[in-house]
């Protein structure tokens, strides 16, 4: 079997397999469902028909760094989390002020975030970001003791919904959603204050 016999027949395919995936698909993954390859043009075309196709309802496809997928979008998650039984991980300060850190500013090592917080970073808080998949070692700085470069993950942009590090919001916003939201203290704030 070669290519469907109409463009709609085509699409439903391409959308088949994006609602039955388990994580973002590329380009190339969706040229591999056929047997005749349709060419990255003619899948790329499909894929932006399927993306206004799917405009204005409550879930949409997007293209983030991984490839593309269906997803809810941001206004209806507040119905779904209703169905949720558990309760997303709560994230200390400590943990969330590291991740942007690395996030703005990687590679950097423990070191570089300890000057930038001021404050000793517990060996708990990299686990914490490194066991979710967000960070990880991506080499090693050439100074005494060789300490690991921490840089953010494609799953951290994944999960994130972004295409680039480029797309993340401007510093000055985190700051002002970081003063907002009440977070939980973490030990060392609690027995400093």
């Amino acid at each position: 079997m070669g290519l469907p016999e109409s463009i709609e027949e085509f699409k439903r395919v391409l959308e088949t397999a994006l609602l039955a995936a388990p994580a973002p698909l590329g380009v190339g993954e969706l040229r591999r469902l056929f047997d005749a390859d349709p060419g990255p043009d003619l899948v790329r075309r499909l894929l932006g028909e399927l993306a206004d196709d799917w405009r204005g309802r409550g879930v949409e496809l997007v293209q983030p760094a991984g490839g593309w997928r269906f997803q809810t979008r941001l206004e209806y998650q507040v119905y779904l989390d209703r169905l949720k039984q558990e309760r997303p991980p709560k994230y200390s300060r400590a943990v969330l002020e590291t991740l942007a850190i690395i996030a703005y500013r990687q590679p950097v090592t423990r070191g570089d975030i300890e000057d930038i917080r001021g404050v000793v970073v517990s060996t708990n808080v990299l686990k914490t970001l490194e066991s979710r998949g967000w960070v990880d070692v991506v080499g090693y700085r050439d100074t005494p003791g060789r300490p690991g470069l921490y840089a953010t993950t494609r799953k951290f942009l994944e999960e994130l919904g972004l295409r680039s590090l480029a797309e993340l919001p401007p510093l000055t916003e985190i700051e002002r959603i970081m003063d907002l939201v009440d977070l939980p203290k973490t030990e060392e704030q609690a027995v400093q204050g």
